[in-house]
């Protein structure tokens, strides 16, 4: 690739190749100001140059509302580089480079535009600082290789072989075989640069100075033992040039054979140790080479054991492919703790780490342990944890963050190191209360927000000897979350394990009638109790006894109601879905409708009064009057429906269930399992949770395959199961489905064995309420009060016998019917 270069005079970019795709815009050439080319071209230009000065408004825009818009950083440095804005250049490079790393080829643009536009000394140091930056984000050997030829080229004491110039490149050269001295495809490139170096010394060295250029006969000697003991491509390339090599020094080696004869035994057995090594790996290294292959493939054949040096450099080098994958950052930081434990190597890619992917909590919890592993100072631990608050999105991850500093703040107060300074508890109360105001926000009654503040209890109080601050830190969450039992236990705990049963005793007063979720009202109460037991006065006990049991007495009376509400519900929901079946057969047209055929059935014309005549009952006259002429019965049809309807209701003729009350919430289905495993029989088991807080409500519905495991299930009523005695009972959602389905078989009577007057009755009767109502005392039914009993005049003067005639009753009327 031609090295691309600014043109400080035109501010335009000069490349045939740009790393990035840009299409600079090159120098314009010398033409005559009055041609019309001269005129097109300037129009082109201005219209180019109108473009992307809008383009760069827009970005600017974008940036300035979105500064984490990664794409829109890499469009903006893009459009700078073209029109060669050199000082919006740097800051927009400076600026993405607070918030992202750099890819390799960024990080080469850079330094090339920096030194096209600097050619005195003074802009080495900036140009290597530069490259310094760069090669420290990503493994890369082109910019290692860039970077070592700038330090040859331009570094004065390096360019006169001075011997701190010789020095500082050699250190340099070092410094890159240990970075990527192992890359399997491309180390053996800075192999070959660091012996160049070094044979261009020995070519400088004076010809009279045997001991110098002994010496550096045996450096460069040592650098080819060096790569021939490394797995890389092109190895046997490698021999035949080292070969060749000792035969110019007055070895005599075959130099064309590419065996091992003449070769030292322990070079020759590092060689093929190495040579075995890179035949074991070639075929993955083909494989990550290719082009079609998906991410996750290409990931898999990164993969693999060895040295740590080694594995660390196949971490370097998946990452620079991926540096993006959480996933892989975590793997290989692990891989780092568990392996070297210190050192500035496991901060240093940590650092790198958060960068790259800045959102994954645990990234920023492993990197503050590293950094207190590595005794780092407060200052520089203080600074990424306020980093990291800036970037963590869910609150489980704030709030373990928190924790962790918080952790790391009391270690070092607690046990302080030899030669650091000792901290201040207030860093640790002042940590404490920032979290505090923060997640009260958004973790109310929750367990996190709990422990947030045990633990900073337990510290005043430990740490501090401050009673009265975690007294405090306890009053402050109880107005948070007053309502969660067990904050009120953890203040209790504290008091009571200090020997403090006063306090202990106001704080069950305090609480003992609030309503807590779930059982935690009772249990509360039987708390105080048992506390009374084991630390109170008898006098003190009956106290407790006497606050407790009305309390226990209303909690009960409660659970019950709620308990009978629920099964009413229960019914009334299968007795609702009862209804949404009928419904669906009912909807059939009445022709077809199987229910309308065999009531249509029923009313075909009877012999009256068990005499053989032909007449028909009034009712039955009008129900055949008003039948449809022509109308034939569909047999097909008829039996098809008579089949469908059992099936819609089956499920519930055959439904066997429970309903468990007084369960132990801490019971699960595995338990009740367990407890009906004697019964068996079990199909389902339907445990029932509150919606808002999704803890158990003690009431579960079990069902069973067959009545016998039912009634077998229901016998084991009052049984304990973890503590409790439950309540068993069947539920019967069939009750109600009955005794409808008896006030429709009493209509259907009464209307075809007594007319049309006692059809016109029991309609009566059934649009003033449900099928179930009786009308009882003097109210009388179908007559008024002022008719006069059969047979009597209004002139005939009543006998003692007859007395007043008292009006019929409902029943009595009825029965009068009937016996008629």
């Amino acid at each position: 690739m031609e090295e691309e270069t600014l043109n400080p005079q035109s501010k335009t970019l000069t490349s045939e190749d740009d790393n990035n795709g840009d299409q600079p815009m090159p120098d314009l050439p010398d033409q005559d100001p009055g041609s019309s080319d001269s005129d097109s071209d300037s129009g082109s230009e201005d219209g180019d140059q109108a473009q992307k000065n809008l383009q760069l408004q827009t970005l600017e825009a974008e940036l300035s509302t979105n500064p984490g818009n990664y794409d829109a950083h890499v469009q903006y440095i893009k459009i700078l580089r073209q029109i060669a804005d050199i000082e919006k250049l740097r800051q927009a490079r400076e600026a993405m480079n607070e918030l992202f790393p750099l890819t390799p080829s960024m990080w080469q643009d850079w330094a090339k535009d920096e030194a096209s536009l600097s050619t005195g000394s003074d802009a080495f140091p900036a140009i290597e600082k530069l490259y310094e930056r760069g090669v420290f984000e990503y493994l890369s050997i082109s910019l290692w290789r860039d970077y070592l030829d700038f330090v040859q080229e331009n570094d004065p004491s390096v360019r006169e072989c001075s011997p701190a110039g010789i020095l500082k490149a050699r250190d340099l050269f070092e410094r890159a075989l240990t970075a990527a001295g192992l890359h399997v495809s491309e180390g053996s490139k800075l192999w070959e640069a660091y012996r160049k170096f070094e044979q261009a010394i020995f070519d400088a060295t004076d010809e009279t100075d045997n001991q110098a250029r002994d010496k550096q006969i045996q450096r460069i000697r040592t650098i080819f033992h060096r790569q021939l003991s490394v797995p890389h491509v092109n190895m046997r390339s490698t021999l035949l040039d080292y070969k060749a090599w000792e035969v110019e020094q007055g070895n005599i080696l075959n130099a064309g054979s590419s065996d091992l004869d003449g070769i030292s035994s322990h070079v020759a057995s590092a060689y093929k140790k190495a040579l075995e090594m890179y035949n074991a790996r070639v075929h993955l290294e083909e494989q990550i080479c290719r082009q079609d292959m998906s991410d996750s493939e290409k990931l898999q054949h990164f993969m693999s054991s060895g040295d740590p040096a080694r594995v660390q450099m196949l971490y370097e080098r998946a990452i620079t492919e991926f540096p993006i994958s959480s996933y892989l950052w975590l793997d290989y930081t692990h891989y780092l703790d568990k392996t070297l434990k210190v050192g500035s190597i496991i901060t240093n890619v940590y650092s790198r780490a958060v960068k790259n992917c800045p959102c994954v909590g645990e990234l920023w919890v492993r990197y503050l342990l590293s950094l207190e592993r590595g005794h780092a100072s407060e200052k520089e631990i203080a600074a990424v944890f306020e980093k990291s608050l800036q970037c963590i999105l869910t609150l489980d991850e704030f709030l373990d963050l928190y924790l962790t500093r918080i952790d790391g703040l009391r270690r070092r107060i607690s046990c302080p190191v030899e030669g650091e300074s000792v901290l201040d508890y207030s860093l640790i109360r002042e940590t404490f209360q920032n979290a505090s105001e923060y997640f009260s926000q958004y973790l109310k009654n929750t367990d996190g927000l709990l422990r947030l503040h045990a633990y900073w209890a337990r510290l005043e109080l430990n740490l501090h000897k401050d009673l009265q601050a975690a007294r405090g830190v306890w009053e402050s969450l109880l107005k948070i979350c007053g309502s969660m039992l067990e904050a009120w236990q953890g203040y209790i705990t504290m008091e009571a394990d200090l020997g403090h049963v006063s306090e202990a005793r106001s704080l069950y007063r305090r609480c003992y009638s609030k309503r807590f979720p779930g059982t935690g009202s009772e249990d509360i109460c039987y708390s105080w109790l048992r506390f009374e037991r084991e630390f109170g006065s008898l006098d003190d006990f009956d106290r407790a006894v006497q606050k407790v049991t009305p309390r226990l007495e209303e909690l009960q009376l409660f659970r019950s109601q709620q308990e009978s509400k629920l099964t009413e519900e229960g019914e009334n929901s299968s007795k609702k879905n009862v209804r949404d079946k009928r419904k669906q057969v009912s909807e059939i047209p009445d022709e077809h409708h199987p229910a309308k055929r065999q009531k249509d059935a029923s009313q075909k014309p009877k012999k009256a009064h068990g005499k053989d005549s032909d007449v028909l009952n009034p009712g039955e006259q009008t129900v055949e009057k008003i039948k449809p002429k022509g109308d034939k019965p569909d047999i097909q049809n008829e039996q098809r429906m008579k089949e469908r309807v059992p099936e819609k209701t089956k499920a519930y003729a055959d439904q066997c269930t429970a309903f468990v009350s007084n369960i132990n919430l801490k019971a699960n289905d595995e338990h009740l399992r367990q407890f009906f495993s004697d019964v068996g029989g079990v199909v389902a088991i339907r445990l029932l949770h509150d919606k808002f807080s999704g803890k158990s409500r003690g009431l579960a519905y079990v069902d069973f395959s067959d009545d016998a495991h039912l009634v077998a299930a229901v016998a084991k009523n009052k049984q304990m199961l973890l503590g409790k005695k439950l309540s068993i009972a069947r539920s019967d959602p069939k009750h109600g489905k009955k005794e409808h389905a008896r006030g429709s078989e009493s209509r259907e009577s009464a209307e075809t064995s007594n007319g049309p007057r006692a059809h016109q009755a029991l309609q009566s009767s059934h649009n003033r309420g449900s099928d179930n109502v009786q009308l009882r005392g003097r109210n009388t039914f179908a007559i008024p009060r002022n008719v006069l009993a059969l047979g009597q005049t209004a002139n005939k003067p009543k006998t003692e016998e007859q007395g007043e005639d008292k009006p019929k009753s409902n029943d009595e009327f009825r029965n009068m019917f009937l016996k008629g």
